[in-house]
This record gives C-alpha cells, structure tokens and sequence, in this order.
C-alpha cells in the first residue's frame, strides 16, 4: 500500500504541473495514463464498472466522475483530478482540486475549507473510533464555515480492490459506523460544494455535477489506521495527522 499510495501521489503531483489554461482534459488523462504505465501500474479506474477514462478530470460545478474530452482549461477554472493505481496488487487513491490562474475568494475559500475538513477528518482514523468519528469532523467543519457535504458519494475502505468496506461518508447518520482497527487504509475524500449539497448525474452517466451550478471542491488522501497517529499514505513524505496536509 506504502508503494502503490507514494505512486499514485508522483503521478498526481506530475499532474499538476500539466494542469494550464489551454490543455484539454483528454491530454491530461492520457497524461496520466502513460504517468502510470511507466510505474508499471494500471488504472483501477480504466473500465471499472464502464467507466471509459484512466482518471477522473471535473470542472467547477463538476463534483466528481468527470470524463476526459475535448474541453479545455481556462484561466479561472477549478480542476478535480482523482486518480488511482494499483501496483503489485495494491490500490492508491487520491484526489486534488487545483485552481488555475486568479479565481474567486469564495471559491478560494470553499478549497481551504475542504483541505481542513479532510485534515479534521483524518485525525479520527485511528483505532478504537469508529467511522462516525471521521463523518462528524468532516461535517461539522464545513457547515460551520457556511458551505455544503455532498451526501451521493463517500470516502471508502481501499486495499486490493479499489472500493471495499467500510463507506466512509462526510455526513453524519444515526448509525456510528464499525470501529476501525489497526491496520486498515482508508480513502478519505470530502466533497464540498459552495451552494446546496444536491447532485445530479449527466447524460454520459458518470459526470456528477452541482444541481445550483456552482463550483465544488475535492479532495482525497489514503490513510492508514493506526494505535497512535493517522499514517497518511499518499503523501511523498509518509506523515502524521498532526502535520500539513496536502
């Protein structure tokens, strides 16, 4: 998990870099694509229940499952790019939301607020709590500070398969969710949005986007439950919840 998580982050970070007004989103997931080939990955996500690209790219009010295509990035645009690999067997996950040249406050905000709200949620994941302890952290940072969780779509356990128990939502339930346990990795991922929490899902039956229109924020790390301090996997430096996120 340690390997898979450190190349999924190389490739996320290359990513980046790539991420500029002008590219379309198609080059950046075949980008990504031949980023995770020369690491002698794969793509969990190439065909994964039909899914027909190599990583997800969304856009502003997009939230998450966007499809790389002729779209270009403009100065202005929020960018999600969640990307996965599995290497040797194991699966690494992350996500990012990267703004492009000069965007608005709110919107500048809306990402800060989510980069905490996953770093909140993080300092949860260690043994004895349970998923509702992540759930709360999460939820309750982001409605404090005026912005909504998206309730469709959650975090998850991740290891040999891309998506495995337990869910891990951003939201709180009446249930408290199992306890975690040393030794479990976790995808945790808040998707915030700047207006109202509902989504729907569009014609190509995978782009989640804001059913207002405004913008979305996403953001992911792979996390291993541990007795002491959170170990955040898919970081380039392996670090504890009590340092920088991002």
């Amino acid at each position: 998990m340690r390997e898979s998580c450190r190349a999924v982050r190389e490739v996320l970070e290359q990513l980046r870099t790539a991420v500029q007004p002008g590219i379309s989103t198609k080059e950046i997931d075949r980008l990504a694509a031949d980023l995770i080939r020369k690491r002698g990955g794969t793509s969990p996500f190439l065909n994964y229940r039909g899914f027909p690209a190599h990583i997800c790219i969304s856009i502003n009010e997009e939230v998450v499952h966007g499809i790389g295509g002729t779209r270009k990035i403009q100065y202005g645009d929020l960018v999600k790019l969640d990307v996965g690999i599995v290497l040797n067997g194991w699966v690494g996950d992350t996500a990012t939301t990267i703004p492009v040249g000069t965007v608005d406050p709110a919107s500048l905000d809306m990402l800060k607020t989510t980069e905490q709200a996953l770093a909140l949620g993080i300092a949860q994941a260690r043994a004895d709590n349970r998923v509702h302890d992540i759930s709360a952290a999460i939820e309750k940072f982001v409605l404090s500070k005026g912005y909504s969780v998206v309730r469709e779509f959650v975090g998850h356990g991740v290891g040999r398969k891309l998506h495995e128990e337990p869910h891990v939502p951003n939201y709180t339930s009446p249930s408290k969710g199992p306890k975690l346990k040393a030794g479990m990795t976790l995808a945790i991922e808040p998707m915030v949005n700047l207006g109202k929490p509902e989504v729907r899902v569009l014609a190509d039956g995978w782009t989640v986007v804001t059913t207002d229109g405004k913008p979305s924020s996403h953001f992911e790390h792979t996390v291993l439950v541990t007795e002491g301090e959170p170990e955040i996997l898919t970081c380039l430096d392996a670090i504890t919840s009590k340092s920088r996120v991002s």
